[in-house]
C-alpha cells in the first residue's frame, strides 16, 4: 500500500524549495537595495537601474521561466512559475513589477503557436534580453470579462495586410513594449469562432496609445487603430481560431497571476506580526490581545487555503488536465484573501498603516486591482458556479 504520510502531497518537492529559496536571496540581496533608493510613490525603476538587475537575474537563472527549452528559456511547469511569483512578489514594486521587473524574458505565451519567423523576430529578442515586455490586448470598453462575445475591435484582410479598426483598454506594458498581441474580430459578431490574433508592433501608422491614469502610479493604456495596417503575416495561427490560442494562456494565466497577492499578502503579515510583537497598547503588547490574535489567524487560515488551491491549479496544470475551474478558484480565493489581509494588516498598524513610509498602502491600493485583472471575482465564481453544473 502507498505510503501517503511518507509522500507529503501538501510538500513542495526539494527542487522547487530550492528555487524558492534562490528567489528569496535574490530580493533580500539585489531588488531591496534598489528598491531602497526609490522615492516614496516612484512606480518602477528606471530603464538603466532595471536592466542591470535583470542581467543579475539572468545570471541568476532567473529568466525566461515560462519559455519553453526549445525556444530557449527555462521550460518551468506552472507550479515553478507560481512559487517564484509568490517570492517575487515580496518587494515594494512587486505587484506589478514582479523582483522590482528583473525576472522577464517570457514573450506572451501564444508567440510558441506561431510560424518560426515571428517567434524569430518577435519572441526571440525578448527571451535574449534584446526587448522589453510585450503587452497582451483583449478588453475592451464594451466588456472585458466577456471578450468572445464582446470583442468589437475589428481585422479586414485587405490583399496581404489586414486593416484594424476599433480600440482596445486597459493594457498593461503597453507603454514600453515594442510590440503585443491584439485580438481582433475577423468573423461574425458574438461568436468567440470569429476572433483572430495578430503581433502588432507600436510604431504602427494608425496605432495611438494612451495612458489610462487609476488609482496607481502605473497607469495601463487604451489603444486605439484607426485604419492599422497590419502585415497578414503577423497573424498567429488560422483566422477564427485566436480564442482558442488564448484559452490556455487565460486559464495558466490566472494560476500564476493569484500567486503574487499571495507573496504581498504574506510579508505585509510578517511586518505586521513584527509591529504586533513590539507595539505597547493599554499596558500590554498588542500580540497579546485577542482581537488582534484572531484577526491575523483568520489572515493566516485564508493564505495557506488559497495557497493550497494555487498548489492544486497548478498541479492539474503541469498534468495537462483540465483546470479552469481550478484556476478559477485558486485566482479568486488568492486577491480576495490577500486584500482581505492587507485591510486587516493596515487596520492593525493604524495611522502608520496608511503612511507612504510603508509599502502597506501601496500594495492595498494594487491589490484592489488584482480582484479584476484576469477576471473579476464575481466572473471566477460563475466559472466555478458552471463547472458545479456541467
Amino acid at each position: 500500500m502507498t505510503d501517503f504520510a511518507a509522500i507529503g502531497g501538501w510538500e513542495l518537492p526539494a527542487e522547487l524549495e530550492m528555487l524558492r529559496d534562490t528567489v528569496r536571496r535574490f530580493i533580500a540581496d539585489e531588488v531591496a537595495p534598489a528598491e531602497a533608493a526609490l522615492e516614496i510613490g516612484q512606480a518602477k525603476l528606471d530603464s538603466a537601474q532595471q536592466t542591470a538587475l535583470q542581467e543579475k537575474a539572468r545570471a541568476a537563472g532567473l529568466w525566461a521561466l515560462a519559455t519553453p527549452e526549445r525556444f530557449g528559456g527555462a521550460g518551468m511547469g506552472v507550479l515553478a512559475q507560481v512559487v517564484v511569483a509568490e517570492e517575487a512578489a515580496k518587494c515594494r514594486l512587486g505587484a506589478f513589477f514582479p523582483a522590482a521587473g528583473a525576472i522577464a524574458g517570457d514573450p506572451p505565451s501564444v508567440i510558441f503557436h506561431g510560424t518560426p519567423d515571428q517567434f524569430e523576430r518577435y519572441g526571440r529578442p525578448i527571451v535574449e534580453g534584446r526587448m522589453p515586455k510585450a503587452f497582451t490586448a483583449i478588453s475592451e470598453a464594451a466588456g472585458g470579462s466577456d471578450p468572445a462575445r464582446a470583442i468589437e475591435c475589428r481585422a479586414e484582410r485587405d490583399g496581404d495586410h489586414y486593416v484594424l479598426n476599433g480600440s482596445k483598454t486597459w493594457i498593461t506594458h503597453a507603454d514600453r513594449a515594442k510590440w503585443g498581441v491584439v485580438y481582433a474580430r475577423t468573423g461574425e459578431p458574438g461568436r468567440r469562432e470569429g476572433i483572430s490574433c495578430f503581433i502588432v508592433e507600436t510604431d504602427t501608422p494608425g496605432l495611438t496609445r494612451t495612458p489610462i491614469p487609476v488609482l496607481i502610479a502605473n497607469s495601463p493604456n487604451e489603444l486605439h487603430f484607426d485604419n492599422a495596417r497590419i502585415p497578414a503575416a503577423n497573424r498567429i495561427g488560422e483566422e477564427g481560431a485566436g480564442f482558442a490560442l488564448a484559452d490556455e494562456f487565460l486559464t495558466r494565466g490566472r494560476i500564476t497571476y493569484g500567486a503574487g497577492p499571495i507573496g504581498i499578502a504574506e510579508e505585509a503579515l510578517r511586518l505586521t506580526i513584527e509591529w504586533a510583537k513590539e507595539r505597547r497598547v493599554f499596558g500590554g503588547l498588542l500580540a497579546d490581545k485577542q482581537g488582534a490574535q484572531w484577526m491575523l489567524a483568520d489572515c493566516r487560515i485564508a493564505l495557506d487555503a488559497a495557497r493550497l488551491l494555487t498548489y492544486r491549479a497548478a498541479w492539474k496544470a503541469d498534468r495537462g488536465e483540465p483546470a479552469r475551474a481550478e484556476a478559477a478558484m485558486a485566482k479568486w480565493s488568492a486577491t480576495e484573501a490577500a486584500f482581505n489581509t492587507l485591510d486587516t494588516c493596515i487596520q492593525l498598524f493604524g495611522g502608520m498603516g496608511v503612511s507612504c513610509e510603508l509599502p502597506l498602502e501601496r500594495w492595498f491600493r494594487e491589490l484592489r486591482i488584482k480582484r479584476l485583472g484576469e477576471g473579476a471575482t464575481e466572473i471566477q465564481r460563475m466559472i466555478v458556479a458552471r463547472a458545479l453544473f456541467a
